[in-house]
């Protein structure tokens, strides 16, 4: 099937780039207005109680919380000079009505003294407005905000920014922005590092080509998909980023097959349905590995997990058509020019002879290793389970303006609030009653509410239509785990006679939700995508015990990885180095997301290596040798394929957002504790261990796996075609 793929590419390479040239015309007018129809929002599960609890509350009393709180400040003049009232006045009265409902300022008629009193600071320096905006729903909302931002400034005075609505646009604002940085950081130092891998020009240039087709598509499909889900604007960061990362690694993958065939043929018509015989094989193989561990992630509620699933999905999917279809046919047209414009320097090839095979570097660490293979197994697992031991410090929270930048506006508006006013640490959990309940049932329910520890008090803020919005007040983070406390004290109170049902909303309660949505779903998801990437294995394998033995390895890398990542940026050890103030938390939502892709990448590597392995083996049936020539033909590409995804992870951790850079960066930790403890050291100390074991497959599967298992075709180096070899597999 690949080398047909191959022959076809070669036959229609003209058809095939005259397509992919129109289709980057089309992306580029269309596909790049993604980021006008993402969404900004995604993180909270819609069948939450604290999602049920705002719906209740719109739908029934209609909206009035606070959206956007505007603080206005002077160093010189005081709240009750008349250039500062005047300023204030002029830029709230200018606020149009058809986008802002209320604002509310220390000037209004009909104030009382504590009303006004909480709207100024302590030192009489700075005002805040609470600002309602119009819209039926969080999306019409934004759009609302977004067309008074400009007009909230109130010049002289410095003007700040915050409140729920303001800090997500602030947070997808810089979101955006800051993955068109990381690609014009990453492509050029990806182009540099190509060139040295390769030693000219030309070859390089093929993978980065693959890359920026990637982008394209990635942008076209993710807004395809605006059109039937919804799309957070942070899948759009990761799924571009990691759809440049993987496509750059298969074309350095498909690229240096091709020149190894071009130097055992010197005939493009063989050398590239071997390529894809082989490398394209393994390239496909790959491919849905990555696209099965994104699949993981459509089993949870928030839509912005869901979307990031979609969106990787799709970018995997054209990430594939590119690196197997327009790559191959871009070869065909370069053919032995793939060497053209090489560099003025001795450059050593990632694979050659055979006495290159039995001497070179990583044969021989292949060897040491499994010389020793107890000692390397346990110091590596050693190692491997003392950084994953972190996870048993690991505190989880939620996404607010503590991940922004310290400088950004919204974060020092929510500063500002907390620190100057007189009720500005003061937050609020909402509670909604609905039913016949009277309104000394009612009060007493609220009196049980506000004796309950850690609250500071609780308010009847409106009733009517047999329902009735409470507030219960407390001070902290709402992630604080006394603040996680009360939301539960609030849920276990009884309720009061007459009531049909009682909700307990707002930020601190959504939160809560969140982290058990994303506990009670991981177990599915990890059974998911373990099962499917073992079936995949198998086929790609013909064998039981080496995708049992990939998946182990696999989850003890993670394992590592995620140890790391909190004891970097929950425990703050790397804020200096990357430039952020910790948390003391850490949103699942992102671990996740790392648990997913690098559960993925792992899979990815492990395939580059075992199946250059397998076609060693069929050749010789010997294991310990085909450990280590797969290992010496393999190392260097595969090295040079993880330095290149972690330029590009690393280009997302200098984002100025917290949670790009904790993805950006635990992924790329993944990525080098795969590449190098366990792809280098960890598989060949098991295989050696193994011994013909690896290849154990019980009959039945074996028939199993000569009518559905995919295998190289004749177009294959003749290596890989020794049937009597093949016919040792499993014995």
């Amino acid at each position: 099937m690949f080398s047909a793929l191959g022959r076809f590419a070669y036959r229609c390479r003209a058809w095939v780039l005259l397509g992919t040239a129109a289709f980057v015309v089309f992306a580029l007018g269309w596909g790049t207005g993604l980021f006008d129809a993402v969404s900004d929002g995604g993180f909270e599960d819609p069948e939450a109680e604290s999602t049920r609890a705002a719906e209740v509350i719109e739908e029934r009393l209609g909206h009035d919380g606070v959206d956007v709180v505007a603080v206005y400040r002077s160093d010189e003049l005081t709240f009750d000079n008349p250039t500062f009232a005047k300023a204030v006045q002029r830029a709230v009265s200018e606020l149009p009505d058809e986008y802002v409902v209320s604002a509310t300022t220390y000037l209004d008629d009909g104030l009382s003294d504590l009303e006004r009193g909480v709207l100024i600071s302590e030192d009489r320096h700075a005002v805040y407005v609470p600002i309602t905006l119009a819209g039926d729903d969080a999306v019409e909302r934004m759009e609302s905000f977004r067309q008074i931002a400009r007009d909230l400034d109130a010049g002289p005075l410095d003007t700040y920014v915050g409140g729920p609505i303001a800090i997500q646009n602030e947070l997808s604002e810089q979101a955006r922005t800051d993955v068109v940085r990381a690609e014009l950081i990453s492509l050029p130092l990806v182009l540099v590092l190509l060139v040295a891998i390769f030693g000219g020009v030309v070859a390089a240039l093929m993978p980065l080509a693959v890359g920026g087709l990637a982008i394209l598509g990635a942008l076209v499909l993710l807004r395809a998909l605006t059109y039937v889900t919804e799309v957070s604007a942070f899948a759009v960061n990761v799924a571009s980023i990691l759809g440049l990362g993987l496509a750059i690694d298969y074309g350095l993958f498909l690229v240096n097959r091709f020149r190894e065939e071009m130097r055992r043929t010197g005939q493009v018509t063989s050398a590239l349905p071997a390529t894809l015989a082989t490398a394209g094989r393994t390239v496909a193989f790959s491919g849905i590995t990555v696209l099965i561990a994104f699949a993981g992630l459509l089993f949870f509620p928030q839509p912005i997990l869901g979307s990031i699933g979609l969106g990787g999905i799709a970018v995997v999917l054209f990430d594939l058509v590119a690196a197997l279809v327009v790559l191959p046919a871009l070869l065909a047209v370069v053919g032995p020019r793939i060497d053209a414009l090489r560099l003025p320097i001795r450059v050593r090839r990632s694979s050659g002879t055979d006495v290159d095979d039995r001497v070179g570097g990583w044969s021989r660490l292949a060897h040491s290793v499994m010389r020793r293979p107890i000692l390397y197994l346990v110091t590596v697992a050693a190692v491997l389970v003392t950084f994953a031991s972190a996870l048993a410090s690991l505190n989880v929270g939620s996404t607010d303006q503590r991940y922004l930048p310290d400088n950004a506006d919204s974060r020092q508006a929510t500063q500002m609030l907390r620190e100057d006013f007189p009720a500005g640490g003061i937050s609020q959990i909402d509670v909604v009653v609905t039913g016949s309940v009277t309104d000394d049932d009612l009060e007493a329910f609220r009196a049980e509410l506000a004796d309950l520890d850690g609250a500071h008090g609780a308010q009847i803020l409106r009733t009517g239509d047999e329902t009735a919005h409470l507030a219960v007040t407390y001070e902290g983070e709402i992630d604080d785990d006394s603040t996680s406390r009360l939301v539960r004290d609030v849920r276990a109170a009884e309720p009061p006679t007459g009531a049909d049902e009682v909700l307990v909303g707002g930020p601190a309660a959504q939160q809560l939700d969140n982290t058990d949505a994303i506990v009670r779903t991981l177990p599915t998801t990890l059974a998911f995508v373990t099962l499917t990437t073992l079936v995949l294995l198998f086929l790609a394998f013909g064998s039981v015990v080496l995708p049992v033995k990939a998946v182990i390895m696999g989850f003890l890398s993670l394992g590592a990885s995620l140890g790391a990542v909190i004891w970097g940026f929950q425990e703050g050890h790397l804020a200096d180095v990357l430039a952020f103030t910790p948390v003391g938390t850490i949103d699942p939502t992102y671990l996740v997301l790392i648990i997913i892709v690098a559960f993925g990448l792992a899979m990815d590597y492990e395939l580059f290596l075992l199946s250059r392995v397998r076609e060693e083996y069929l050749a010789t049936g010997d294991n310990t040798h085909s450990v280590a020539v797969g290992l010496q033909r393999t190392g260097r590409i595969i090295t040079s394929a993880a330095l290149l995804l972690i330029v590009v992870l690393l280009a997302m951790g200098v984002s100025g957002l917290l949670l790009l850079k904790i993805v950006g960066i635990g992924l790329a930790v993944a990525v080098v504790v795969d590449a190098t403890l366990v792809r280098a050291l960890l598989v060949p100390a098991t295989m050696r261990l193994l011994g013909k074991a690896n290849w154990w497959l019980p009959g039945p599967l074996r028939w199993l796996h000569d009518r559905i298992g995919i295998t190289e075709s004749d177009e294959a180096p003749q290596s890989t075609q020794d049937t009597a070899a093949a016919a040792k597999v499993g014995s």
